[in-house]
Protein backbone atom coordinates (compact mmCIF):
# COMPACT_ATOMS: atom_id res chain seq x y z
CA UNK A 1 0.00 0.00 0.00
CA UNK A 2 1.56 3.72 -0.96
CA UNK A 3 1.94 5.47 1.73
CA UNK A 4 0.31 8.99 2.03
CA UNK A 5 1.95 12.50 0.68
CA UNK A 6 3.40 14.72 2.48
CA UNK A 7 5.23 18.26 1.77
CA UNK A 8 7.52 20.23 3.47
CA UNK A 9 9.11 23.45 2.84
CA UNK A 10 12.84 24.34 3.13
CA UNK A 11 13.60 27.75 3.29
CA UNK A 12 17.31 29.73 3.97
CA UNK A 13 16.79 32.78 4.64
CA UNK A 14 15.00 36.16 6.61
CA UNK A 15 15.47 39.43 6.85
CA UNK A 16 13.78 39.60 10.55
CA UNK A 17 11.94 37.77 13.15
CA UNK A 18 8.66 39.58 11.74
CA UNK A 19 9.08 38.04 8.50
CA UNK A 20 9.77 34.67 9.47
CA UNK A 21 7.34 34.43 11.90
CA UNK A 22 5.06 35.25 8.79
CA UNK A 23 7.11 32.50 6.99
CA UNK A 24 6.65 29.53 9.31
CA UNK A 25 2.80 30.62 9.31
CA UNK A 26 1.95 30.95 6.48
CA UNK A 27 3.72 27.03 5.58
CA UNK A 28 1.57 25.67 8.71
CA UNK A 29 -1.46 27.35 7.06
CA UNK A 30 -1.00 26.32 3.16
CA UNK A 31 -0.87 22.62 4.45
CA UNK A 32 2.58 21.83 4.61
CA UNK A 33 3.63 19.17 7.31
CA UNK A 34 7.51 20.30 8.14
CA UNK A 35 9.24 23.44 7.75
CA UNK A 36 13.24 22.62 7.18
CA UNK A 37 16.01 24.42 7.65
CA UNK A 38 19.23 23.65 5.55
CA UNK A 39 22.80 23.86 7.75
CA UNK A 40 24.95 26.13 6.03
CA UNK A 41 27.10 28.85 7.77
CA UNK A 42 28.79 31.21 5.60
CA UNK A 43 27.21 34.92 4.02
CA UNK A 44 28.09 35.87 0.99
CA UNK A 45 31.90 36.28 -0.48
CA UNK A 46 34.10 34.40 -3.20
CA UNK A 47 33.78 31.26 -0.75
CA UNK A 48 30.58 31.02 -1.64
CA UNK A 49 30.42 31.78 -5.20
CA UNK A 50 32.70 29.02 -5.62
CA UNK A 51 30.00 26.58 -4.19
CA UNK A 52 27.11 27.90 -6.35
CA UNK A 53 25.22 27.50 -3.21
CA UNK A 54 22.09 29.46 -1.85
CA UNK A 55 23.11 32.23 0.48
CA UNK A 56 21.84 31.18 4.02
CA UNK A 57 21.41 33.67 7.07
CA UNK A 58 19.61 31.63 9.01
CA UNK A 59 21.60 29.53 12.38
CA UNK A 60 19.63 26.75 11.87
CA UNK A 61 19.00 25.41 15.70
CA UNK A 62 17.64 29.11 16.63
CA UNK A 63 15.76 29.31 13.64
CA UNK A 64 14.06 25.95 14.16
CA UNK A 65 13.26 27.36 18.07
CA UNK A 66 11.50 30.33 16.56
CA UNK A 67 9.77 28.69 14.28
CA UNK A 68 8.49 26.12 16.83
CA UNK A 69 7.22 28.59 19.02
CA UNK A 70 5.06 30.82 16.82
CA UNK A 71 3.25 27.89 15.17
CA UNK A 72 0.95 24.90 16.45
CA UNK A 73 1.25 22.04 14.66
CA UNK A 74 4.28 22.36 11.97
CA UNK A 75 6.75 19.92 12.23
CA UNK A 76 10.55 21.50 12.19
CA UNK A 77 13.45 19.85 11.02
CA UNK A 78 16.87 20.47 9.32
CA UNK A 79 17.56 18.63 6.20
CA UNK A 80 19.84 18.34 7.26
CA UNK A 81 22.36 19.09 10.18
CA UNK A 82 26.58 18.38 9.00
CA UNK A 83 27.52 16.48 11.49
CA UNK A 84 30.78 18.15 11.42
CA UNK A 85 29.99 21.61 11.91
CA UNK A 86 28.46 21.09 15.66
CA UNK A 87 30.08 19.03 18.67
CA UNK A 88 27.45 15.80 18.87
CA UNK A 89 26.44 16.49 22.33
CA UNK A 90 25.78 19.94 21.99
CA UNK A 91 23.49 19.33 18.72
CA UNK A 92 21.56 16.40 20.12
CA UNK A 93 20.94 18.35 23.17
CA UNK A 94 19.26 21.12 21.15
CA UNK A 95 17.38 18.68 19.04
CA UNK A 96 15.82 17.42 21.73
CA UNK A 97 15.50 20.61 23.76
CA UNK A 98 13.53 21.59 20.50
CA UNK A 99 11.31 18.38 20.61
CA UNK A 100 10.27 19.04 24.12
CA UNK A 101 9.61 22.66 23.74
CA UNK A 102 7.21 21.74 20.64
CA UNK A 103 5.70 18.96 21.90
CA UNK A 104 7.28 16.59 20.14
CA UNK A 105 7.06 18.22 16.37
CA UNK A 106 10.92 17.74 15.76
CA UNK A 107 12.57 16.21 12.60
CA UNK A 108 15.83 15.24 12.75
CA UNK A 109 18.11 15.65 9.88
CA UNK A 110 21.61 14.48 10.04
CA UNK A 111 23.90 14.49 6.98
CA UNK A 112 27.71 14.22 6.53
CA UNK A 113 28.79 16.78 5.17
CA UNK A 114 29.53 17.94 1.43
CA UNK A 115 29.91 21.41 0.34
CA UNK A 116 34.13 21.43 0.21
CA UNK A 117 34.88 25.27 0.16
CA UNK A 118 32.62 26.02 3.05
CA UNK A 119 34.38 23.83 4.91
CA UNK A 120 37.98 25.32 3.79
CA UNK A 121 36.32 28.81 4.62
CA UNK A 122 35.25 28.42 7.73
CA UNK A 123 38.80 25.91 8.97
CA UNK A 124 37.26 22.87 9.11
CA UNK A 125 38.93 19.74 7.81
CA UNK A 126 37.06 18.03 5.44
CA UNK A 127 38.34 14.65 5.42
CA UNK A 128 37.20 11.88 2.73
CA UNK A 129 33.55 10.61 2.04
CA UNK A 130 34.34 7.40 3.46
CA UNK A 131 35.56 9.25 7.38
CA UNK A 132 32.77 11.71 7.16
CA UNK A 133 30.46 8.68 6.57
CA UNK A 134 31.56 6.69 9.70
CA UNK A 135 31.67 9.91 11.77
CA UNK A 136 27.75 9.72 10.85
CA UNK A 137 27.58 6.72 11.95
CA UNK A 138 29.26 7.55 15.05
CA UNK A 139 26.81 10.26 16.30
CA UNK A 140 23.91 7.96 15.10
CA UNK A 141 25.24 6.16 17.82
CA UNK A 142 25.58 8.54 20.35
CA UNK A 143 21.99 9.74 19.76
CA UNK A 144 20.55 6.59 20.41
CA UNK A 145 22.60 6.61 23.36
CA UNK A 146 21.38 9.90 24.25
CA UNK A 147 17.47 9.30 24.21
CA UNK A 148 18.04 5.64 25.57
CA UNK A 149 17.55 4.75 29.27
CA UNK A 150 20.50 4.75 31.29
CA UNK A 151 24.01 6.40 31.37
CA UNK A 152 24.81 7.90 27.60
CA UNK A 153 27.61 5.89 27.66
CA UNK A 154 29.44 5.43 24.49
CA UNK A 155 33.09 5.04 23.21
CA UNK A 156 33.40 5.10 19.54
CA UNK A 157 36.13 6.90 16.87
CA UNK A 158 34.69 10.14 17.31
CA UNK A 159 32.76 10.39 20.27
CA UNK A 160 33.42 9.13 24.17
CA UNK A 161 30.90 10.18 26.63
CA UNK A 162 30.64 8.29 29.79
CA UNK A 163 29.14 8.73 33.39
CA UNK A 164 26.15 11.19 32.81
CA UNK A 165 22.35 10.63 31.28
CA UNK A 166 21.12 12.48 28.25
CA UNK A 167 18.76 14.81 29.01
CA UNK A 168 16.38 15.85 27.90
CA UNK A 169 14.65 13.37 26.54
CA UNK A 170 12.28 13.30 23.68
CA UNK A 171 8.73 14.08 23.86
CA UNK A 172 8.23 11.02 21.49
CA UNK A 173 11.17 9.55 19.53
CA UNK A 174 11.51 12.50 16.51
CA UNK A 175 11.86 10.53 13.84
CA UNK A 176 15.23 10.64 12.33
CA UNK A 177 16.17 12.06 8.66
CA UNK A 178 19.56 10.76 6.82
CA UNK A 179 20.58 12.44 3.83
CA UNK A 180 22.92 11.37 0.56
CA UNK A 181 23.27 10.46 -2.42
CA UNK A 182 26.09 8.01 -2.33
CA UNK A 183 26.11 4.20 -2.05
CA UNK A 184 27.43 4.61 1.15
CA UNK A 185 25.33 7.15 3.02
CA UNK A 186 22.06 6.04 1.46
CA UNK A 187 22.84 2.17 3.08
CA UNK A 188 23.33 3.79 6.11
CA UNK A 189 19.98 5.07 6.12
CA UNK A 190 18.67 1.94 5.21
CA UNK A 191 19.63 0.91 8.48
CA UNK A 192 19.27 3.59 10.71
CA UNK A 193 17.03 6.15 9.39
CA UNK A 194 13.29 7.08 9.57
CA UNK A 195 13.30 9.28 6.58
CA UNK A 196 15.64 8.63 4.10
CA UNK A 197 16.50 11.92 1.98
CA UNK A 198 17.58 12.07 -1.15
CA UNK A 199 19.79 14.01 -2.75
CA UNK A 200 22.60 14.53 -5.47
CA UNK A 201 25.28 12.61 -5.23
CA UNK A 202 27.74 16.01 -4.34
CA UNK A 203 30.96 14.70 -5.07
CA UNK A 204 32.22 17.39 -6.60
CA UNK A 205 31.54 19.13 -3.29
CA UNK A 206 30.23 22.32 -5.33
CA UNK A 207 26.18 22.50 -6.99
CA UNK A 208 26.38 21.80 -10.31
CA UNK A 209 25.41 19.56 -13.60
CA UNK A 210 27.39 16.56 -12.19
CA UNK A 211 25.08 16.41 -9.50
CA UNK A 212 22.60 16.97 -10.94
CA UNK A 213 22.85 14.33 -13.65
CA UNK A 214 23.72 11.90 -10.70
CA UNK A 215 20.18 12.05 -9.85
CA UNK A 216 18.32 10.67 -13.12
CA UNK A 217 15.62 8.61 -13.11
CA UNK A 218 17.65 6.08 -13.52
CA UNK A 219 20.22 7.08 -10.86
CA UNK A 220 17.53 7.51 -8.40
CA UNK A 221 16.06 3.66 -8.86
CA UNK A 222 19.54 2.84 -8.26
CA UNK A 223 19.94 4.54 -4.64
CA UNK A 224 16.40 3.18 -3.78
CA UNK A 225 18.27 -0.22 -4.62
CA UNK A 226 20.79 0.99 -1.88
CA UNK A 227 18.69 2.23 0.55
CA UNK A 228 16.91 -1.48 0.54
CA UNK A 229 20.29 -2.99 0.46
CA UNK A 230 21.13 -1.34 4.04
CA UNK A 231 16.97 -1.77 5.19
CA UNK A 232 16.52 -5.24 4.67
CA UNK A 233 13.24 -6.00 6.05
CA UNK A 234 12.39 -2.83 7.75
CA UNK A 235 12.75 -0.88 3.97
CA UNK A 236 9.14 -0.61 4.36
CA UNK A 237 8.58 1.13 7.46
CA UNK A 238 11.05 4.23 6.17
CA UNK A 239 9.80 7.30 4.70
CA UNK A 240 11.52 8.16 1.31
CA UNK A 241 11.69 12.11 0.87
CA UNK A 242 13.34 14.17 -2.05
CA UNK A 243 13.81 17.69 -2.37
CA UNK A 244 12.36 19.12 -5.70
CA UNK A 245 14.80 21.66 -6.26
CA UNK A 246 13.50 22.89 -9.66
CA UNK A 247 9.53 23.28 -9.37
CA UNK A 248 7.26 25.28 -11.92
CA UNK A 249 3.75 25.05 -11.81
CA UNK A 250 2.85 26.71 -14.52
CA UNK A 251 0.62 25.82 -17.77
CA UNK A 252 3.31 26.12 -20.52
CA UNK A 253 6.66 24.83 -19.49
CA UNK A 254 7.89 24.30 -22.77
CA UNK A 255 10.80 26.49 -23.10
CA UNK A 256 12.04 26.68 -19.91
CA UNK A 257 11.89 22.82 -20.23
CA UNK A 258 14.02 23.02 -23.05
CA UNK A 259 16.27 25.14 -21.78
CA UNK A 260 16.99 23.06 -18.43
CA UNK A 261 17.34 20.17 -20.21
CA UNK A 262 19.94 21.79 -22.72
CA UNK A 263 22.13 23.26 -20.07
CA UNK A 264 22.17 19.76 -18.14
CA UNK A 265 22.59 17.48 -21.11
CA UNK A 266 19.32 15.96 -20.95
CA UNK A 267 16.84 15.41 -23.73
CA UNK A 268 13.49 17.38 -22.23
CA UNK A 269 12.04 13.89 -21.92
CA UNK A 270 14.41 13.47 -19.40
CA UNK A 271 14.50 16.27 -17.57
CA UNK A 272 10.41 16.35 -17.41
CA UNK A 273 10.83 12.90 -15.30
CA UNK A 274 14.06 14.10 -12.91
CA UNK A 275 13.03 13.43 -9.89
CA UNK A 276 14.05 16.60 -8.10
CA UNK A 277 12.44 18.56 -10.92
CA UNK A 278 8.24 19.85 -11.42
CA UNK A 279 7.01 21.12 -14.25
CA UNK A 280 3.48 21.95 -15.75
CA UNK A 281 0.08 22.47 -14.22
CA UNK A 282 -1.51 21.54 -11.23
CA UNK A 283 -3.04 18.32 -12.51
CA UNK A 284 0.20 17.28 -14.52
CA UNK A 285 2.44 17.42 -11.31
CA UNK A 286 -0.15 15.52 -9.04
CA UNK A 287 0.26 12.77 -11.81
CA UNK A 288 3.97 13.04 -11.99
CA UNK A 289 4.23 12.78 -7.90
CA UNK A 290 1.74 9.48 -8.05
CA UNK A 291 4.12 8.18 -10.93
CA UNK A 292 7.00 8.29 -8.89
CA UNK A 293 5.30 7.27 -6.00
CA UNK A 294 4.75 4.39 -7.96
CA UNK A 295 7.97 4.14 -9.60
CA UNK A 296 10.46 4.81 -6.14
CA UNK A 297 7.89 4.76 -3.13
CA UNK A 298 8.66 8.31 -2.99
CA UNK A 299 5.69 9.79 -0.83
CA UNK A 300 7.36 12.96 0.53
CA UNK A 301 8.08 16.04 -1.33
CA UNK A 302 10.15 19.27 -0.38
CA UNK A 303 10.38 22.52 -2.19
CA UNK A 304 11.94 25.55 -1.80
CA UNK A 305 10.10 28.70 -0.24
CA UNK A 306 9.66 30.42 -3.88
CA UNK A 307 7.75 27.56 -4.96
CA UNK A 308 5.63 27.05 -2.12
CA UNK A 309 2.63 29.36 -2.69
CA UNK A 310 2.24 28.36 -6.24
CA UNK A 311 2.47 24.51 -5.46
CA UNK A 312 0.34 25.07 -2.71
CA UNK A 313 -2.66 23.26 -4.44
CA UNK A 314 -0.42 20.20 -5.12
CA UNK A 315 -0.38 20.36 -1.47
CA UNK A 316 -4.35 20.75 -0.63
CA UNK A 317 -4.59 17.80 -3.77
CA UNK A 318 -2.38 15.09 -2.68
CA UNK A 319 -2.27 15.57 0.91
CA UNK A 320 -3.43 12.63 2.73
CA UNK A 321 -3.85 10.36 0.06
Amino acid sequence: MAKPFRFAVQSFSAGSGAEWTERARRVESLGYSTLHLADHLIGPGPALEKTAHPLQTLAAIPAMAYAAAVTKDLKIGSRVFCIDYHDPLVLIKSAMTIDLLSDGRLELGLGAGWLQEEYAAAGIAFDPPGRRIDRLADVLEALDAFRGAGLADVENANVRWRDFEGVPKPVSKPPVMIGGGSPRVLRLAGRKADIVSFNFNNRSGVIGPDGVRSSSEEETKRKVGWVREGAGDRFDELELEIGAYFTFVMDDPGPLLKGMAGSFGYSEEEMRKHPHALFGSVDTICEELERRRDLFGISYVTVGDSAMEAFAPVVARLSGK
